[in-house]
């Protein structure tokens, strides 16, 4: 078979206990004054603020702390970090939690950049120069710290997202310490959405041989790795706990690594609604919807379902693996009025023209009605 495909990441990765500690050096030509964004509390809790403030300092960097990034980082929060950044003169970016702080500090690196830009402006894509960005991951999820995409809450409460090659991190620090003290529930829907992006990266008709080899890595850590952390009879010593972390820290990764090159496909369509107007964590409220889209895809394109069924063997027993980790628990059950404009919504996304299956108007319906009936 011949092979034919192009690949581009840009970031620059330290991977491991200590990375930051190790190889701060290499934040040293970023600029001389960080804007660190955060959520209000993890970056704090998990040690990496305090860990990046003392390296900062060991270079005579100056920064400020903007914490007050939500989950689904909304227009407002976003515009209240560029003024705070523009307020003090920064000329760099650090983000530090999970995909909400790493993908907010990316829309504030492009409007700090451009500051005659609004918010609205970054979905026109219409802007090449971001200040430097430096990823610093304290879940094992959305693979943000290697990607070039940003999805933002917009003040109609929709999610909206936008990408360009300049918002891809110059620099990630992925430390799986960080990760240690995650919740089961945070640790369940953020390796959720990271197994999420393999099996939707090789499902893609836009994956490559290279894209596969890496979802299939991380969809084999996952699959071994997450059951172990969140199994209430399971027993861990510290280094064994350590090396399931740190297995979800390069799924996470290798995950983000995929979808950079092969975008999602319909799973995340499906679950943008559910996080917006029903509360479900990004992870679970995708990962629910995987398993029709995979039995549709099947009927119509057995073989994108090869990297899949290496791990998993079939479609039913990966809804087996999920049934165990407890996702399917209080999905709500969508009003008639939702079930359409859901429908509508997914019908119209750009996700459909890379899913295979074929899927229809009528399909997405169905599906909606099959996961939240």
């Amino acid at each position: 078979m011949p092979y034919a495909f192009s690949y581009f990441i840009p970031t620059r990765v330290f991977f491991g206990k200590d990375c930051l500690n190790n190889n701060y050096a290499t934040l040293s030509s970023l600029g001389e004054k960080a804007l660190i964004i955060s959520g209000r509390k993890s970056a704090k809790a998990c040690g990496a603020y305090d860990e990046t403030v003392e390296v900062l300092n060991k270079l005579n960097i100056e920064s400020v702390l903007y914490d007050q990034i939500e989950e689904n980082p909304s227009f407002s929060s976003v515009q209240k970090a560029v003024e705070f950044g523009l307020e003090n003169d920064a000329d760099f970016v650090i983000g530090i939690g999970g995909g909400s702080p790493i993908d907010a500090a990316k829309a504030v690196a492009v409007l700090i950049a451009n500051p005659f830009m609004k918010i609205e402006d970054l979905f026109d894509g219409d802007f090449d120069i971001a200040l430097p960005i430096v990823a610093i991951p304290t879940t094992s999820g959305t693979g943000s710290e290697v990607t070039e995409f940003s999805v933002l809450n917009s003040p109609e409460n929709r999610k909206k997202s936008f990408k360009s090659d300049v918002i891809f991190p110059d620099i990630s620090f992925i430390d799986p310490k960080y990760t240690l003290n995650l919740s089961s529930e945070l640790t369940i829907t953020t390796a959720c959405d990271a197994l999420s992006h393999s099996i939707e990266g090789s499902l893609s008709l836009k994956s490559t041989i290279l894209t596969d080899l890496y979802a299939a890595k991380a969809i084999e850590l996952i699959k071994e790795n997450l059951p172990k952390l969140v199994n209430s009879s399971s027993v861990l010593s510290e280094e064994e706990k350590y090396e399931c972390r740190q297995a979800l820290s390069l799924a996470s990764m290798l995950g983000g690594m995929v979808i950079s090159q092969t975008g999602t496909v319909l799973p995340h369509s499906f679950g943008y609604n559910m996080t917006t107007f029903y509360g479900l964590r990004h992870g679970v409220a995708t990962i629910i919807f995987l398993p029709s889209v995979l039995r549709k895809a099947e009927k119509t394109n057995p073989e994108k379902l090869g990297i899949f069924k290496d791990s998993f063997k079939s479609v039913d027993k990966f809804d087996d693996f999920l049934e165990k980790l407890g996702v399917y628990k209080n999905i709500p059950k969508l009003s008639e009025k939702d079930l359409v404009d859901f429908s509508q919504f997914v019908a119209k996304s750009m996700h459909v023209s890379v899913t295979p299956g074929n899927i229809t108007y009528e399909d997405i319906i169905s599906i909606y009605k099959e996961v939240c009936g």
